[in-house]
C-alpha cells in the first residue's frame, strides 16, 4: 500500500513540479474576474439558441412552450449567470484575494451539457431510457440491452474517472488504498433527491447536480455550524430516505391510474 504522500512524491518524480501544480488548478483554481463576465456570452448564446428553437417548433406547428415559458426560461437563465458570476467575483479570501470562477465548474457545467445532449438529442439516450423503464418491451421492440447497458457503464466510469480527477486535485494527493467511503453513497444520494427514479425510466442529468447541490449545502451548512460527521450522515440519511419514500409514493400511485 501506498500513502497519499508516497503517491505524491512518485507523481514529482515522473511529471515536472509544474505539471504537479497546474494539474491543482482544476479545484482550487478560478478565471480571472474579467474571464468570468465573458464566460456570459456563452450563456447569451444558450439563450439565444433557446428562443429560436421554441420560436421554430412553434411555426411549424410542433409542440413547443409557449413564447412567454420561453422568455421566462430565458431569463432565468440570465438572472442565474449573472448571479453566479458575481457571487464568485465576490472576493472570498482572509489573507489573500480569492475571485472569479471556479475552474470545476467549467468542469461540471460542461459534463452537464454534453451528457444531456447525449441523452436527450440521441437514439443512444432513448434506448437509455427505455431499458431502464421496461428492459422487457425494449427487448422485443429491437434494442440491444446488452451493447446499450456495457455502453451505460463505460459512460458512468468514465464520468466517475473525471470526478476522481477533480478529487485528487483537490486534496493533491490520491492513496491507491482509497476505497471511496461515503462518496458512492452520496452519488446515489445525489441523484435520488434530485429527482432521478431507483425503479427507472425517469431522471434528467441535471437532477445529479441539484441533488448534489443539496448534498453539499447539508455538508458545508452543517460543518460550518459544528456538527459532527454522523449527524451530517444521520440527515442526509433521512433526506435520502425522504426521497426514496416519495419516489415509491408516486409510483404506486401511477401504476393505480
Amino acid at each position: 500500500m501506498y500513502s497519499g504522500t508516497d503517491v505524491t512524491k512518485s507523481a514529482r518524480s515522473y511529471f515536472p513540479s509544474e505539471t504537479v501544480v497546474e494539474s491543482c488548478h482544476i479545484a482550487s483554481g478560478n478565471l480571472s474576474p474579467v474571464t468570468s463576465w465573458i464566460l456570459m456570452v456563452v450563456v447569451g448564446a444558450f439563450s439565444t439558441w433557446t428562443w429560436l428553437r421554441d420560436a421554430r417548433r412553434r411555426n411549424t406547428g410542433l409542440v413547443a412552450p409557449p413564447a412567454s415559458v420561453s422568455a421566462l426560461k430565458i431569463a432565468a437563465v440570465l438572472a442565474a449567470g449573472v448571479a453566479i458570476v458575481w457571487l464568485c467575483n465576490t472576493d472570498r479570501g482572509t489573507l489573500v484575494e480569492i475571485s472569479g470562477v471556479p475552474w470545476v465548474l467549467l468542469v461540471v457545467l460542461g459534463v452537464l451539457a454534453a451528457w444531456t445532449l447525449l441523452l436527450g438529442r440521441t437514439r443512444f439516450g432513448r434506448y437509455v431510457y427505455a431499458i431502464g423503464g421496461n428492459a422487457g418491451a425494449a427487448r422485443r421492440g429491437g434494442v440491444n440491452l446488452a451493447r446499450i447497458r456495457t455502453l451505460a457503464f463505460m459512460l458512468a466510469s468514465f464520468t466517475a474517472g473525471i470526478g476522481g480527477i477533480v478529487y485528487a486535485s483537490r486534496l493533491r494527493s490520491v492513496s491507491t488504498s482509497y476505497d471511496g467511503g461515503t462518496l458512492v453513497l452520496y452519488a446515489v444520494a445525489a441523484a435520488v433527491i434530485g429527482g432521478t427514479s431507483l425503479f427507472g425510466g425517469r431522471g434528467k442529468v441535471l437532477h445529479g447536480v441539484l441533488g448534489g447541490v443539496v448534498i453539499a449545502t447539508i455538508d458545508n451548512g452543517m460543518g460550518l455550524q459544528g456538527y459532527s460527521a454522523p449527524a451530517k450522515y444521520v440527515v442526509t440519511a433521512l433526506v435520502l430516505v425522504a426521497a426514496v419514500t416519495i419516489d415509491a409514493v408516486a409510483r404506486r400511485r401511477r401504476s393505480r391510474t
